[in-house]
């Protein structure tokens, strides 16, 4: 399957219906988006851009962006998204790792690429936005043409958010963005007349889970420059989105914000939250006030997932589903054999969007992948009608006094507290017990509480004496990745110093 295909389908099939709408100011249809992208493609071979070579960028949610990775797709070159929030050391060794022939960035993102160099950064050339799209007006609008690829060739590098230590570059082949499409439009219930709302940024691997599906189908991508309540709940209502996809941290803000009118958000057929576990508060609260839409996915980017379906929400919300067609799922004991129903082991998955491996790291492929299954680090337990229970991360498991203590179980009783909006729960060195279990809190806005009075409050209610939390601090923010996952790793190293 190659990707560089669908463009030119719809442009031909659906000329005039909307491709990609920009914060309701910028639209451009299929014709014009082929274009544009047909222009962008041109320009690249002009720098010497070849199939299979990288284009890097470093861009902020704008048009440029969907538009590079289309033209990387019409070309046969691999787009690698690379975070605007990385810093220079941390983006120095993603580029010094992938090598792009081309590097594309903002105005925001310009001096700490510059920086990167420090830091081991290699390209052939820079290019701000600005210079990009003087190359890209200045090109041929003549269709871009060029052999055939197989399908198993390479589309794009995400690399891994990092939560656990230094991200490493996920392969993912035309194939498997091409299963993306198929695959997720049908759990999805999409369309070619859906409108799907993107507030997120798109640089990190859950934003193709929508925009694949959407291209694939010739739908209407609207896509946000940034998240705000306000902008969400604006965006819905003007451009009448039918599908929206959220990380748990934009629901809660969604949540407390004034704004928040399920009357302005009638259009909306799915809700989807993925990229971090949504509390099972969470949950009930949004099929409450926005019922018969909420999805949940759980999954990684190497490549499996688990989708909690509309239908199902009613009697398994405390799950993350069950995977979709043609994926399988075991929960495994250390030594990797199958563990019974309902005892909690590391989630092991396959399917056909599995990664063929990390870039330029066999050793680190075949240590996350064997005999074809993707083992995930994370664990779970399977009930007796083959959903997911997600427990925890395995290297998030706190070990005090010899007894595994899963901080997902103390985070589900602190978000049942009325003030709490979010709240991590992580290990920290211990003299007596090796490790304790300690928490950071944020407050709902507007809500008080003393941290003192919400510690007591969560060791009276946690399940076991061993759950009790030693310490608990009450925060402005949690720190996290461009994907929306909380960085316990930030949390643990400033809590020892």
């Amino acid at each position: 399957m190659d990707l560089g295909t669908l463009l030119p389908r719809h442009a031909r099939y659906r000329p005039n219906h909307p491709a990609v709408v920009l914060d309701s100011r910028e639209r451009l249809t299929y014709a014009e988006l082929r274009e544009r992208v047909d222009r962008a493609a041109h320009a690249l071979a002009g720098l010497d851009v070849h199939p299979g070579d990288r284009v890097a960028t470093v861009l902020h949610n704008c048009t440029e962006l969907v538009e590079l990775y289309w033209a990387c797709a019409a070309l046969g070159a691999v787009v690698v998204p690379l975070s605007p929030l990385l810093n220079p050391a941390g983006l120095g060794k993603l580029l010094a790792d992938a090598r792009p022939r081309v590097v594309v960035t903002d105005a925001p993102s310009e001096d700490n690429l510059n920086a990167s160099v420090a830091f081991g950064a290699v390209w052939d050339h820079s290019l701000a936005v600005d210079r990009y799209r003087a190359l890209v007006a200045g090109a041929s609008s003549l269709p871009f043409d060029r052999a055939p690829l197989r399908g198993g060739e390479l589309f794009d590098i995400c690399y891994s958010s990092g939560t656990t230590g230094l991200p490493k570059g996920i392969t993912h082949s035309h194939d498997i963005r091409a299963h993306y499409g198929t695959h997720f439009a049908a759990a999805f219930r999409m369309t070619p007349e859906s409108v799907v709302l993107q507030t997120g940024s798109i640089v990190f691997n859950g934003a193709f889970v929508t925009l694949m599906p959407c291209l694939h189908l010739g739908a209407t991508y609207v896509l946000a420059s940034s998240f705000t309540p306000e902008r969400f709940v604006e965006l819905v209502e003007r451009e009448r989105a039918t599908v929206a996809m959220l990380v748990p941290s934009q629901i809660h803000a969604l949540f407390a914000a004034p704004c928040f009118d399920a009357e302005r958000l009638r259009s909306l057929e799915t809700v989807l939250s993925l990229g971090a576990p949504l509390p099972l508060a969470t949950k009930e609260e949004l099929t409450r006030r926005l019922p018969g839409r909420f999805y949940e996915l759980y999954g990684l980017t190497e490549g499996f997932v688990t989708i909690l379906d509309r239908d199902d929400a009613a009697r398994k919300l405390g799950s993350v589903g069950a995977p979709p067609p043609f994926f399988e799922i075991r929960i495994c004991d250390d030594a990797g054999r199958d563990v019974p129903t309902g005892e909690v082991g590391e989630i092991a998955g396959r399917g056909p969007i599995l990664t063929d491996g990390y870039y330029g790291r066999p050793d680190l492929t075949r240590q996350a992948i064997r005999d074809g299954w993707l083992f995930t680090g994370d664990l779970g337990y399977l009930d007796a009608d083959g959903f997911l229970h997600l427990v925890d991360r395995k290297k998030d498991l706190i070990i005090s006094g010899g007894v595994n203590v899963y901080p997902g179980d103390i985070e589900a009783v602190l978000q049942a507290h009325p003030a709490v909006q979010e709240a991590a729960v992580f290990g920290v060195g211990d003299e007596k017990w090796g490790e304790a279990p300690v928490a950071a809190v944020v407050l709902k806005p507007g809500d008080r509480v003393a941290a003192e009075e919400l510690l007591r409050w969560s060791n009276e209610r946690v399940a076991a004496r061993y759950q009790r939390l030693a310490k608990l601090q009450i925060v402005d923010t949690l720190p996290r990745n461009a994907a929306g996952k909380t960085l316990k790793r930030e949390l643990r190293e400033a809590w020892r110093s």
